[in-house]
């Protein structure tokens, strides 16, 4: 043990509307969990867990350095990946063409709507950390409004911390066999306001820190629905916050996607009082991730470069030449996003898509004629390849 496990307290339990088998109707007590309070806690790490989190914080630092300011459409894919697959640990998935029809608003079926939720919610919460410079309960809950806005069964609840029991796996009906029970609801406050103290700290390393942050929150549950993929946020949030990055995203989820059950046995070591697993996993996670992006970047160049010559050449400052740096951060476009972004009539952009299109650089999604939308497949084909590549050498580093 290298941090405070969780205690338990038994609580008496009620169903408000007795439901499901006569076990779960008959339960009259439960045991929840009660994670320490960290604000003031610090983690003792060995000089390899030590030297592993200094070397992966350096390099992510160095890859924002070096392509933050000048490849925003790094940036957008890395975004954009991350909210795939921190959705993807949560059983949500969806085509990628679905995925951008959500983002364009033009209708999508309900996983791509939740992965474009996810990708506002991700924006959200680390635009906030690096204006504010701090990690704030207003944001935590706004970012889980964009989380379920959009579904229709969630809306209610969306953005708001949850006043009732919940539970981690076992039953559908109560929390008989839960994997955790989080704390109490009355707790929740309070729990939160020492994370955003330990989260505001500044003599915490950065990953180090990160990976506290998630666990803790994921410990408290502090929402009914969402805890994971707004966890997930948090540690971007807190990398932003302490300018580990200035600029990019990397794909984090994607490696820790590649290994779903280890992923969760962090998180129950952390709730036993070993903290350090999920710091080393986080570790890895970013090294792995800042790896694959620095692909990723040369890449994008070289795409950007072949269509140059697709096209016949391009003039900077030219509709066809803003035309195609669009298509770099937005690899899923209508005419109204063309027009509304590189400031031409909707007439003019509908005839670049035209042009584009005969070029091969742009392709019609399918399932689109009444609200018509396009691909640009080979930056599609790297968001889904730079997801493949890190969940491989997940793979690899963990069978090596």
């Amino acid at each position: 043990m290298d941090w405070a496990a969780h205690t338990h307290e038994v609580r008496p339990w009620h169903q408000r509307t007795p439901r499901g088998p006569r076990e779960d109707r008959r339960l009259r007590e439960i045991e929840v969990a009660l994670p320490p309070y960290v604000a003031e806690l610090d983690l003792p790490m060995d000089r390899a867990l030590s030297a592993m989190s200094s070397a992966c914080a350096g390099d992510l630092s160095h890859l924002d350095l070096v392509h933050g300011r000048t490849l925003r459409a790094l940036n957008h894919l890395q975004l954009r990946t991350e909210a795939v697959d921190s959705s993807k640990i949560e059983d949500v998935d969806a085509s990628l063409a679905d995925y951008g029809r959500a983002l364009l608003g033009v209708g999508a079926n309900a996983s791509a709507v939740s992965m474009a939720s996810a990708t506002a919610a991700l924006t959200r919460m680390i635009r906030d950390a690096d204006t504010t410079r701090s990690i704030r309960r207003e944001a935590v809950a706004r970012a889980h409004h964009d989380l379920f806005r959009r579904t229709p069964s969630e809306a209610h609840r969306a953005g708001r911390f949850r006043t009732t029991q919940n539970w981690v796996g076992g039953s559908d009906w109560s929390p008989l066999g839960a994997l955790h029970v989080p704390p109490p609801p009355d707790t929740v406050p309070g729990y939160l306001d020492d994370l955003f103290a330990y989260a505001d700290r500044d003599d915490v390393p950065p990953v180090v820190q990160a990976a506290v942050v998630h666990a803790q929150f994921e410990s408290i549950h502090p929402f009914i629905d969402g805890n994971g993929r707004i966890g997930r946020a948090l540690i971007h949030a807190v990398l932003r916050r302490r300018r580990a990055t200035r600029h990019l995203t990397v794909p984090i989820a994607s490696a820790l996607v590649a290994h779903r059950e280890r992923y969760f046995a962090a998180l129950a070591d952390y709730r036993r009082g070993t903290a350090a697993t999920m710091v080393a996993m986080l570790a890895s996670a970013i090294r792995i991730a800042t790896t694959e992006s620095w692909v990723t970047a040369t890449h994008l160049h070289e795409i950007r470069a072949g269509w140059a010559v697709a096209v016949g050449g391009s003039r900077p400052g030219t509709a066809l030449h803003r035309a195609l740096d669009l298509l770099t951060e937005n690899p899923i476009v209508n005419a109204a996003l063309v027009a509304e972004h590189i400031e031409v009539a909707e007439e003019e952009a509908a005839a670049l898509i035209d042009t584009l299109t005969a070029a091969g650089v742009l392709r019609r999604a399918p399932r689109s004629r009444r609200a018509p939308v396009w691909l640009a497949g080979a930056v599609l084909d790297e968001v889904a390849d730079l997801g493949t590549r890190i969940r491989a050498s997940s793979r690899q580093l963990r069978e090596s």
